[in-house]
């Protein structure tokens, strides 16, 4: 049987509070990586686009650099965590000013699937082999015109 294999893929510093992004990773949390796509698409909130675009990018990863089965793929961890936050301040009446916080997260998502299975390359015994014409080799002449050399 098949191993399974764990992948990861990170995006950092997302401008939105952990809070909202968790909400909408906890819709997707544990599901296979092709119905929180689906769930994603359908979500009115502005955090769905960013934690589609870290399930997308683990699920991409799992297939183009570690060759996995993009049918097997299962969503295992997914973490939001707060990130740096910036300190900016509001003018107020009277010469005050209230600060405030922009809140930044980032998002972990780690995919578990199984590799595809290799395909064996078929050697076909009763065939002839065609022998191959010779390649031409080609010139070009200062007035850019192809000339065919034997």
């Amino acid at each position: 049987m098949a191993e399974s294999i764990t992948v990861r893929a990170f995006i950092k510093g997302i401008d939105q509070t952990p809070r909202k992004v968790s909400i909408v990773a906890s819709l997707v949390r544990g599901r296979s990586v092709a119905d929180a796509l689906v769930i994603l698409d359908h979500t009115p909130r502005r955090a769905a686009l960013a934690v589609k675009k870290a399930i997308a990018s683990a699920a991409a990863n799992a297939t183009n650099n570690h060759g996995l089965d993009n049918k097997t793929l299962v969503i295992s961890t997914l973490n939001v965590t707060a990130g740096p936050r910036m300190r900016r301040y509001k003018p107020a009446s009277r010469g005050r000013a209230l600060p405030f916080e922009k809140k930044s997260s980032h998002i972990l998502v780690e995919v578990t699937g199984t590799e595809k299975p290799k395909k064996k390359p078929a050697i076909k015994k009763d065939e002839p082999k065609v022998a191959k014409k010779p390649a031409t080799k080609t010139a070009v002449k200062k007035n850019d015109k192809k000339v065919e050399e034997k």
